[in-house]
């Protein structure tokens, strides 16, 4: 991330942008469409900042509901086919989704404000909106950031929960920090007066039921490896849960590992790479942008984490995505 001048200007204008937003009426803080513990965590601290703000989107993951249910967090759900948003909204912010078709449902005719911290970005923005765009290793860094400056007294306990849920998700539990990461957590641990273990152990008490057991079960059974150029992938088919299949097989030491899913005439590409791939030049994310560029649909994400989807033949988007693995030549990584 840029130094922090940098920070403390964007932060400025963050601020300045949604003073302006809340004094002309309500503003939607929207999430992206896998409702994730990074983008449901961000929505809810940010619109705790301003009683003219309210947290909504498509979907609640399963941690992000357990933790919206525990605090009873205002969130509203939005249908896929929402189109008709109330005339007094005068803004909507969007966090953690690089793309409008990230969201899952037609966007407001408002200006808007994206926070987000993707390598990818497809917003077209116009004069009144306004974007921030980090280099950190999740979206509730920024909005920690932007609390602990311009209006602490909403960094509460549930609060500080929220935000901590999504950074320790979005790390893989710290396995992708850097400095800044632990900083936050430090920052948030202190602010909230969280006992760290019992809080990691809280998140970490979901036990998966049978089918969901069984499901996981067998797409590790399914797995196998292939050569991509200079890389090994681990490939493999799960009918759900297809990121917690790729986070376990991301542990075994291949290079990337892609994960198909094919359901209701959708193909959904899910793929991990560990921190050591990425280092010797695998870029998660910008690979899927360029997997959407070869067979439509949409694709982006993180350098370690990413995702596509569209209508393509699974076969076909899982060649195009070892296809742009093959492409990228491996870099030396030094000691």
């Amino acid at each position: 991330m840029k130094g922090e001048s940098f920070v403390v200007n964007d932060l400025q204008r963050l601020h300045e942008w949604l003073l302006s937003a809340v004094s002309n009426g309500p503003v939607a803080v929207i999430t992206g469409k896998n409702g994730d513990m990074d983008t449901v965590g961000s929505a809810v601290a940010l619109a705790a900042s301003h009683p003219s703000m309210m947290a909504c989107g498509l979907h609640l993951g399963r941690l992000a509901k357990q933790l919206v249910d525990q605090h009873r967090a205002p969130f509203r759900k939005v249908a896929q086919n929402h189109a008709a948003w109330p005339t007094e909204l005068a803004a909507a912010v969007v966090v953690d989704a690089a793309s409008p078709e990230q969201v899952g449902f037609p966007m407001p005719d408002v200006p808007l404000c994206i926070i987000d911290h993707h390598a990818t970005d497809a917003w077209e923005l116009g004069e009144n909106d306004l974007a921030l765009k980090w280099d950190v290793r999740s979206t509730t860094e920024v909005v920690s950031r932007y609390l602990e400056r311009h209006v602490p007294e909403a960094l509460t306990p549930p609060v500080c929960e929220f935000l901590l849920a999504g950074l320790v998700s979005d790390t893989g539990r710290f396995r992708h920090a850097d400095s800044g990461a632990f900083r936050t957590a430090a920052l948030l641990v202190e602010r909230g007066e969280i006992d760290y273990q019992v809080f990691i152990e809280s998140l970490e008490d979901q036990s998966p039921s049978p089918s969901d057991r069984g499901a996981i079960l067998r797409g590790l059974q399914r797995a196998d490896a292939t050569e991509a150029g200079p890389w090994t992938v681990l490939r493999t088919t799960s009918g759900t849960l297809e990121g917690r299949v790729a986070s376990l097989l991301n542990g075994l030491g291949a290079d990337a590992v892609v994960v198909t899913r094919h359901r209701h005439g959708e193909t959904r590409l899910t793929v991990r790479a560990p921190r050591s791939s990425v280092l010797a030049g695998l870029h998660m994310g910008v690979i899927m942008e360029r997997v959407a560029q070869s067979i439509g649909g949409e694709g982006g994400g993180h350098d370690g984490a990413a995702g596509w989807a569209g209508n393509a033949d699974p076969i076909a988007a899982e060649t195009a995505f070892l296809d742009a693995v093959a492409r990228v030549k491996r870099q030396e990584v030094g000691p």
